[in-house]
C-alpha cells in the first residue's frame, strides 16, 4: 500500500510537470512557424490543461478500465467547477468580462447535455466516440471564429497571448515536446496502475476510482493554472481554463475510451454522477451569468461544500 501511494504521488507530480512542458514546447514551435497567437491560445494552450485526462483515459481504456476513464471525465469536470473554482473564488471574487467566455458558457451546458445523451443507455460505443471527435473539431472552429469576431482587447485573448512562450528555439521546444510526451505517457501509466491498486485494496469500484483519486489528480493542472491566473489578476483566464477544460473533457477525453474500448458502463455514471456534473454546470452558469458577472466568495463556498459533500458520499459508498 505504501509503495503504491508513493508511486501515485510521484506519478501525479510527473503528470502535471510533463503536461506543462509538452504545452510549452508545442506552443513555442507553433509561434515560431508563424501560427497566430489566437489559434495557439484557442487550441494548444486551451487543451493543455486537459492533456493529463486525455492520456490517463487512454491508458485506462487500453487496460480495460472504461469505467475509470469515464469516471475520470465526470469527476474531473465536477472537481473543476466545485473544487477549483471554489478555491479560486475564495482567494478572490472572479470577475468575468470576456465576451468569449460569455459565449462559451452556453456551449459548456450544451456539451454537458451531449454527455448525458451518450451515457443514457449505459454504453459508450465506437460511433459515439467518432461523433464526439467530430464535435470536438467543430467546437475548435467555433472558438476560433469567436476569437476572430471578438474585440482584439478581449481580456481572455490578451491573457492567453501573454502565456505563449517567446524566444524559444525550435530545437529546445522540440526537446520539451518529446520529453513532455514521453513522461506524460509514462506517468499516466503510473497513476492508473497505482490508483487501481490503492482503490482495490479498499474495495472501490472502477467508476469510483475514476471519480475520486484519478479525477482529482488529473485536475491539478487546472488548479495550478486557475490559482496562478487569479493571483495575477487574470480572472477571465482562470475561469476560461475551467470552462474550456470541461468542454474538452467531454468531447475529446470521453471520445478516447469510446473509440479505443467501446463497452458497457456502470449505470451509476448516468444515474448519479452525470446529474451532479449537470447540476454544477447549471450552477456555474447562474453564478457567472448573473447581473454583475462575478463569482463571489460565498458562491465559492457553496461550490466547495458541494464538492466535499459529493466526495464524502462517494467515499462512504465506494463499492458502487
Amino acid at each position: 500500500m505504501f509503495e503504491a501511494t508513493a508511486i501515485l504521488v510521484v506519478g501525479l507530480c510527473l503528470l502535471v510537470w510533463s503536461a506543462d512542458r509538452l504545452v510549452y514546447g508545442a506552443a513555442a514551435i507553433a509561434r515560431n512557424v508563424g501560427i497566430s497567437p489566437l489559434v495557439i491560445g484557442m487550441t494548444i494552450l486551451a487543451m493543455g490543461s486537459s492533456a493529463p485526462e486525455m492520456v490517463v483515459s487512454a491508458t485506462a481504456a487500453l487496460s480495460g478500465k472504461t469505467d475509470t476513464a469515464v469516471g475520470n471525465v465526470l469527476g474531473s469536470n465536477i472537481a473543476n467547477i466545485a473544487l477549483i473554482l471554489g478555491v479560486t473564488a475564495l482567494i478572490k471574487p472572479l470577475a468575468i468580462s470576456s465576451g468569449i467566455l460569455r459565449r462559451e458558457l452556453p456551449l459548456m451546458l450544451a456539451v454537458t447535455l451531449v454527455a448525458g445523451a451518450m451515457l443514457w443507455d449505459n454504453y459508450l460505443g465506437y460511433f459515439e466516440g467518432i461523433a464526439l471527435a467530430v464535435m470536438f473539431v467543430i467546437f475548435l472552429l467555433i472558438m476560433m471564429k469567436f476569437g476572430k469576431e471578438s474585440d482584439k482587447e478581449d481580456p481572455m485573448l490578451t491573457e492567453q497571448e501573454a502565456e505563449i512562450p517567446q524566444g524559444v528555439s525550435n530545437v529546445s521546444a522540440g526537446i520539451w515536446v518529446v520529453i513532455g510526451l514521453a513522461l506524460l505517457i509514462f506517468s499516466a501509466d503510473m497513476v492508473v496502475g497505482s490508483a487501481v491498486i490503492i482503490a482495490k485494496s479498499f474495495g472501490m469500484s472502477d467508476l469510483v476510482i475514476g471519480l475520486t483519486i484519478v479525477a482529482v489528480g488529473t485536475s491539478l493542472p487546472e488548479l495550478a493554472a486557475s490559482v496562478a491566473g487569479v493571483l495575477k489578476g487574470e480572472d477571465d483566464l482562470a475561469v476560461g481554463n475551467i470552462i474550456g477544460s470541461n468542454i474538452f473533457n467531454i468531447l475529446a477525453v470521453m471520445g478516447i475510451p469510446a473509440i479505443l474500448a467501446p463497452s458497457s458502463l456502470n449505470p451509476l455514471a448516468m444515474e448519479r454522477d452525470f446529474y451532479v456534473m449537470l447540476a454544477l454546470s447549471v450552477l456555474l452558469f447562474l453564478f457567472a451569468a448573473g447581473k454583475n458577472r462575478i463569482i463571489r466568495r460565498w458562491e465559492g463556498i457553496v461550490l466547495l461544500i458541494c464538492f466535499v459533500g459529493y466526495q464524502g458520499y462517494l467515499l462512504t459508498n465506494f463499492a458502487s
